[in-house]
């Protein structure tokens, strides 16, 4: 297809978690519709909308460019991800035309050098085959005018980007703090007051139990689960390959013609019908890494509302190559609360671990107030080790942030941490120092990460500046996709 002409330019390269489409590919410069009906719309930018179904069709392209069914093109994230590209492009483009940006007849041509396609059409004696260009173009319902106007939209919004993403912090000297607070090192010695310590002097009533379950019943609620039968489709390697093609397409239309049962595929192709009990919306537990039931594919299919709601077949999943599968829910086995007496024992470790944690805490709570009377006192410490951002040792999150919040001008200090579901630690910072060593290739990386940050930062406060000057609105939430719709 054509769009691979244009797949090479990056236009928001340093936006990552969009998907990378051709502007004039999703939605085209001349298709931009006004006169949909209201309850089609979407969102509006600058009062033009994006409606349903331009959300649908770039759906389906981008699912096509990804390799992927156009089922995938119906779900709720997947044309989320679609109308958010939208949204984005035509954000940009107002932003171009209120900046009334321009793109040279030279670096128009520049850019269009630089597509492998477009090269190949020059002949060996230099000139340019006009006749091939278009019908290039043709073949993808294009023109001339369509193509160039394409072009040159995407050039403006890569140097409208590009612009943005060459902000660099406001002066070295901040970056050598920021760089500086990572390699940062300071002396702590720990004290730790752990729950499994304390566990011995808990024991809980009857009654503090029976109402711990009462309270918590999702605690102890059983998972829904399925029991499913399913077909496998798999190539024989001395089997031609075209035949094997035509099996797997009279595979993929019977289990869809006839899917309130896998019988007629499973009789004309002579597979068997195979079945499996308590498959989770994980999976099968205690099956194999390619078993047909440990593909994800497979298991959302099956927990679709077309196969978990209609008992319909799934669709026919390519789990590998030469390898289809097609299964249906026989049996959908509610989530349910267990029996207080099949829990009891969970139970109590629940309720145990849950006091203990408290005795941990408060302990920890009572020694910290006598150690800031005598900050000298060292009883009980661990030996002392050195730790920084770059070497945390086995610090990590709210402890690793109390510590380096601590002033290094009123040494020795103390913090205490309480970690959830262990107890709590006292950490005593004793000095603070800078390394004798730093690792240029460290130091080099987190700068670049320093400077990546604030460049997607600038990024985010420029769109959010754009966004707002192009009055978006949001008119009706976004829906997956019917069937009907989808397959039109």
């Amino acid at each position: 297809m054509f769009d691979s002409v244009r797949k090479h330019q990056r236009i928001l390269q340093f936006v990552l978690m969009l998907f990378i489409v051709p502007s004039f590919a999703l939605f085209g410069i001349s298709s931009y519709s006004e006169f949909m009906d209201k309850e089609t719309d979407i969102v509006k930018v600058n009062g033009k909308p994006i409606t349903a179904q331009e959300v649908d069709t770039a759906a389906k392209r981008q699912a096509e460019r990804v390799g992927g069914n156009l089922q995938i093109a119906q779900s709720l994230p997947f044309r989320q991800a679609i109308l958010n590209e939208l949204l984005q492009q035509r954000i940009l483009g107002f932003a171009i035309s209120d900046l009334r940006l321009q793109v040279g007849k030279q670096e128009l041509v520049n850019s269009l050098q630089k597509i492998p396609q477009i090269r190949a059409l020059y002949r060996q004696d230099g000139t340019f085959d006009d006749v091939r260009f278009k019908q290039l173009l043709a073949s993808n319902g294009m023109n001339e005018e369509q193509f160039y106007a394409g072009q040159s939209f995407d050039l403006k919004i890569q140097q409208l980007v590009n612009s943005v993403a060459r902000t660099e912090l406001a002066s070295p000297k901040l970056s050598e703090i920021v760089l500086s607070l990572y390699e940062t090192e300071r002396q702590v010695q720990t004290l730790q007051f752990n729950a499994k310590d304390y566990l011995a002097k808990v024991n809980p009533s009857a009654e503090e139990l029976q109402a711990f379950y009462e309270a918590n019943a999702k605690l102890f609620e059983r998972p829904e689960y399925i029991d499913v039968e399913y077909i496998v489709l798999r190539a024989d390697p001395k089997e031609d390959s075209k035949v094997f093609n035509d099996k797997a397409d009279q595979f993929a239309n019977i289990t869809y013609d006839q899917s309130d049962s896998l019988k007629p595929a499973a009789d004309k192709l002579k597979l068997s019908i195979q079945t499996q009990k308590g498959v989770t919306r994980s999976g099968a537990a205690g099956v194999s890494r390619d078993h047909p039931l440990a593909n994800t594919k497979v298991v959302q299919s099956l927990y679709g509302d077309e196969a978990l709601k209609n008992k319909r077949n799934t669709e026919a999943v390519q789990i590998a190559p030469g390898v289809f599968v097609s299964a249906r829910v026989l049996t959908l086995h509610p989530a349910q609360v267990l029996p207080y007496q099949d829990v009891a024992a969970e139970v109590r470790r629940q309720v145990s671990q849950r006091a203990a944690e408290k005795l941990a805490v408060a302990a920890a709570s009572e020694k910290l107030a006598a150690l800031e009377k005598d900050p000298k006192n060292i009883a009980g410490f661990s030996s002392a080790i050195w730790i920084s951002r770059n070497k945390p040792g086995s610090l990590v999150g709210s402890s690793m942030d109390e510590i380096m919040s601590v002033n290094p001008s009123a040494l020795p200090a103390l913090v205490s941490v309480t970690n959830p579901g262990v107890g709590s630690t006292i950490y005593r910072v004793d000095q603070v120092r800078q390394p004798s060593t730093i690792d240029a290739k460290v130091q080099k990386a987190q700068a670049q990460q320093i400077q990546a940050l604030a460049a997607q930062s600038e990024f985010a406060g420029f769109m959010a500046y754009w966004r707002n000057s192009a009055g978006v609105k949001v008119i009706n939430p976004l829906k997956q996709a019917s069937t009907s719709s989808a397959g039109s």
